[in-house]
């Protein structure tokens, strides 16, 4: 059982930073898959970006959704159980309640595919 709660969403302008950060409770967090999905309002949920694990290694590969690349990243601290998405130059469009996420599958991308959700964060950016 994973626990996850993130934290670090509030009101922004087009072009600032935020940085969010997803807490996680229970075993074994360094073998999780940790994914970053948004929902704005009257919108199915989405992937943003994801971490997983490669085998046989201490490493991780990164993964982002189009729209995101270049501007959001994705980071984890094991040591800590926590991920971070770290969201430059914001865009109204990126509005949504950020969830974080863990699965136990390798290379999950898809909600379905994760076991474990956080209550979200809000994120607002205004033009």
């Amino acid at each position: 059982q994973v626990q996850l709660a993130e934290s670090g969403g509030g009101p922004v302008q087009a072009g600032d930073s935020l940085r969010l950060s997803c807490a996680a409770s229970g075993r074994s967090f360094s073998s999780y898959n940790m994914g970053w999905f948004r929902q704005a309002p009257g919108k199915e949920r989405e992937f943003v970006a994801a971490s997983t694990g490669i085998l046989y290694s201490s490493l991780y590969n990164t993964y982002y959704e189009d729209s995101v690349k270049g501007r959001f990243t994705m980071s984890r601290d094991n040591a800590k159980n926590t991920v971070y998405l770290q969201m430059n130059s914001l865009k109204p469009e990126d509005t949504a309640v950020y969830y974080c996420a863990a699965s136990s599958r390798r290379g999950a991308k898809y909600s379905y595919e994760y076991d474990y959700w956080g209550q979200g964060t809000q994120v607002t950016v205004s033009s």
